[in-house]
């Protein structure tokens, strides 16, 4: 009788280990999409990519306890994330600005992502060029004008993705690092 019990406590013990560790590998492939869906927010104009991604890489450390990634880490990542928000913001800003546009030029690019988004790889390309240049069109300017807004509108989207794409990166090898580099073996 006494071995029965033995036999069932182990049972219960490894069944609920084992449960523990496929929430984890769960927890891990949650962490995979949330970064996943991050990386294309980063590019597309809809889904709100840094800010995703930082949160699969919280919610990853936080699956570790914040043991191999602490809480300086999450700082770093957290400025990367806001450094990342604020080129987004300014690179698109200084597109337009640079060519001498108005700010209906920015707005206009901003809604031909949006908008481009849903015509596949050329919307993306040439949303923000059309709603830069539409934006303008709208104040009076001339095609000339307009076009320059829209080209200054498109090399600031540019820029501003090139960056946020470089950003997201360095956040993910400094998060990767911190895991790899302090788990021993």
């Amino acid at each position: 009788r006494r071995a029965n019990a033995r036999a069932r406590c182990h049972h219960v013990i490894f069944t609920v280990r084992d449960s523990l560790m496929d929430w984890t590998l769960l927890l891990w492939l949650l962490v995979a999409l949330i970064v996943a869906a991050g990386l294309a927010g980063t590019v597309l104009p809809a889904l709100p990519g840094v800010p995703l991604v930082f949160v699969g890489l919280l919610v990853g450390a936080w699956i570790g306890d914040f043991q191999d990634v602490g809480w300086v880490t999450i700082g770093i990542l957290a400025a990367l994330a806001a450094l990342a928000w604020l080129v987004d913001f300014l690179a698109g800003a200084a597109g337009t600005r640079y060519v001498g546009a108005t700010p209906r030029a920015f707005w206009g690019a901003a809604l031909g992502a949006v908008v481009g988004m849903f015509f596949g790889l050329p919307g993306l390309l040439l949303g923000p060029f059309i709603g830069a240049v539409a934006g303008e069109l709208s104040t009076g300017r001339g095609l000339t004008q307009s076009g320059r807004a829209g080209l200054g509108a498109w090399l600031g989207l540019v820029v501003a993705t090139a960056a946020k794409l470089a950003l997201v990166f360095l956040m993910l090898g400094i998060f990767l690092f911190a895991v790899f580099a302090t788990t021993p073996g």
